[in-house]
């Protein structure tokens, strides 16, 4: 009597329970808000790809976002204006590296990263020269020289550890250093800063439509490149994805739609590389032979394989804030985020294990 008494105490604290569960799982079901009806994407090679092959419509719609926008980058291509579209909820998501959506979300941009990638290498974020100045031809020879990049980016976070590891750091605002340093926010300006010779050297990622052209032409020399067991190629030079707080709180299926497009995207070009460069061709306007370029140099970024696990992510992140603190990076001395901001800044739930995860069953076949 007393076992039976036990087995339907037991069933009913499991039929309670189960029922508990339900709930549960329906009340997160339900606070998921209603999708907006569109939304806006950056315009870039990945995207572009799947816009072509049909792959954002068909996810996007199974979430209830009826229009995807592309947007393409200003002529000007001010960096960080990605994170500016974001903040003010021009785009739904933005992709930079690591080290600027960091600097971002220091001064208070309310975003998350919804997605990091694998690390970087030596081959994303070069030094480089005119190919006609022979006078320069290794680090070395940049002592006392003139450098221009964009300050919030890979194109200075890269140059800074390759030269403070060469005994030749830029000059910042708390101290001046070996190389003379300019803040040149567009990329264009850049290149023509060099090759006019008002500047000796820049960084800049090789796959990028300025930086390729130039390089296809036989403009450039590359001196440097960041180390393989460094901090940018393991930690700083990261790639993210990153939504609005709110955003990726009331709409995570839609974020799970964006990060399965890109990985289908993704699989396809790799198994499709010359018809994908011709769709690239297209809808950026550049030649094919350059669009061939971005898509299979190893310096690429849109097509990286992603980071699954949420705490190896904030780890590369806390590594990356920890050695540029402590070699003097004149933003990151004066605005650091804490361990538990860096925590809060990667959200677990689209990484491995988390609700909305990609990393699992090969998309729960999308």
């Amino acid at each position: 009597m007393k076992a039976k008494a036990k087995r339907g105490l037991f069933a009913r604290f499991a039929s309670v329970s189960f029922t508990a569960a339900l709930l549960s799982f329906a009340d997160a079901a339900l606070a998921e808000d209603a999708p907006p009806a569109s939304i806006n994407l950056q315009l870039q090679t990945w995207t572009a790809i799947a816009d072509a092959r049909g792959i954002l419509k068909e996810e996007f719609d199974k979430v209830g976002v009826k229009k995807v926008n592309l947007i393409a980058q200003s002529s000007g291509e001010l960096l960080g204006a990605e994170s500016a579209a974001v903040g003010g909820g021009t785009l739904a998501f933005a992709q930079r590296m690591i080290y600027p959506a960091f600097v971002q979300k220091a001064n208070g941009i309310p975003a998350v990263i919804v997605w990091l990638s694998e690390p970087s290498n030596r081959y994303r974020t070069p030094i480089f020269v005119s190919a006609a100045n022979k006078n320069i031809n290794k680090l070395s020879d940049l002592d006392g020289k003139k450098f221009g990049s964009s300050r919030v980016s890979c194109y200075w976070s890269a140059p800074f550890e390759i030269l403070t590891n060469a005994g030749l750091p830029l000059d910042s605002r708390l101290k001046k250093g070996r190389v003379r340093y300019e803040n040149i926010e567009s990329p264009a300006v850049a290149i023509q800063a060099l090759l006019s010779g008002e500047k000796d050297a820049t960084a800049g990622h090789l796959a990028a439509n300025h930086f390729t052209a130039a390089w296809l032409q036989g403009k450039f020399k590359k001196i440097a490149g960041p180390a393989d067991t460094g901090v940018y190629a393991n930690y700083g030079g990261r790639v993210s994805y990153f939504a609005h707080r709110d955003f990726a709180a009331k709409y995570p299926s839609v974020v799970r739609a964006f990060l399965i497009s890109r990985e289908r995207a993704r699989e396809w070009t790799y198994d499709n590389v010359d018809e994908a460069a011709k769709i690239v061709s297209k809808a950026l306007r550049i030649p094919e032979e350059v669009a061939k370029f971005q898509i299979t140099h190893l310096g690429q970024w849109d097509f990286m394989a992603g980071e699954p696990d949420a705490e190896r992510a904030r780890h590369a992140i806390k590594e990356f804030q920890k050695w540029y603190v402590a070699n003097g990076d004149d933003i990151l001395v004066d605005k650091q985020l804490s361990e538990k901001q860096i925590d809060d800044f990667v959200d677990g739930k689209f990484f491995a294990g988390g609700s909305h995860s990609i990393y699992s069953s090969k998309y729960s076949n999308y």
